[in-house]
């Protein structure tokens, strides 16, 4: 089931302000409305010579496309940016409220729209910058793009909790994978996976999350956020920047499962002998990085 492509000027103007930020939505919209304001306002000459009646026609026409939009624009942008607000604080809220469920019946209870800002809030809590990719329903392709540096990693989301994610679903993300050039993917579900999915992706940059793996992966990132509100607190700027660096050079965080990595070397393949930054979860996550 696709999502419907075609839509009208303002439903684009709203759904554009929705997608970023609301303080970005707010500015534009202040940002148009004196524009528009100062093209409303302009003078538009009626006395002209024959050769120029197609400009002032132009002028006039702006104008009253200018007078109108400072009244419809605006507005628009900013009920796009208390859209992007309100979706921010529900977001939010469902990470506290599947992270502070023990029996995992909140997870369970999601609809599949409020399942996939869950998913994506998790991935942003892990530093990926996500773009929603409008899957179109419960069934329908790619509905996370996530970004971590010039990485490109896709996710699909089966809010389903009757019966498992077959190895169909993640043979179609391998092939997006492969023909968008993706780093990696993810099958992200509220149930489980099949056997023969699990078996799929052994070698392959896949990771499957069933439900009890996304709400530790949530609980995980959440627990690692105080720590780090805390040490901000105490310690100095210059020395934070410092220690940040150095901590990323020592150990980065995998870009997969958000863990810990550790330097390892190539055994076999095109690589042998080099080192790489290799997940301490492996076999279960197979994250790997460049050492720069």
């Amino acid at each position: 089931m696709a999502r419907r492509r075609n839509s009208s000027a303002f439903e684009d103007i709203f759904g554009i302000a929705a997608m970023l930020p609301w303080w970005v939505g707010t500015i534009l919209a202040l940002i148009a409305y004196v524009i528009l304001h100062r093209y409303a306002s302009a003078d538009v000459p009626t006395n002209v010579p024959p050769g120029q009646i197609g400009e002032m026609v132009v002028g006039q026409m702006t104008r009253t496309l200018a007078f109108y939009g400072q009244f419809i624009v605006p507005p628009l942008l900013l009920a796009g940016a208390a859209a992007s607000f309100l979706r921010r604080r529900k977001r939010e809220g469902l990470v506290r409220n599947v992270a502070g469920d023990k029996s995992g019946e909140n997870l369970r209870a999601l609809n599949w729209s409020d399942f996939e800002l869950l998913v994506g809030e998790a991935f942003r809590m892990r530093g990926f910058s996500v773009t929603e990719a409008g899957g179109g329903g419960p069934d329908g392709g790619i509905d996370l793009e996530l970004r971590k540096g010039s990485e490109v990693f896709l996710v699909q989301c089966k809010q389903w909790r009757a019966y498992k994610v077959s190895v169909t679903v993640v043979r179609e993300l391998f092939g997006v994978m492969a023909s968008q050039g993706a780093t990696g993917g993810f099958v992200v579900t509220s149930g489980t996976f099949s056997a023969d999915a699990r078996s799929f992706v052994a070698g392959k940059n896949i990771e499957l999350i069933d439900g009890p793996a996304l709400k530790a992966m949530i609980e995980r990132v959440r627990a690692a956020r105080p720590e780090m509100t805390v040490s901000t607190e105490r310690v100095p700027a210059s020395v934070q920047t410092s220690a940040a660096t150095a901590t990323s050079a020592a150990e980065p965080s995998c870009p997969r499962c958000g863990g810990r990595m550790l330097k390892r070397i190539a055994r076999q393949g095109p690589n042998a002998g080099g080192a790489f930054w290799g997940c301490t979860a492996f076999p279960k996550c197979r994250g790997i990085k460049a050492i720069e």
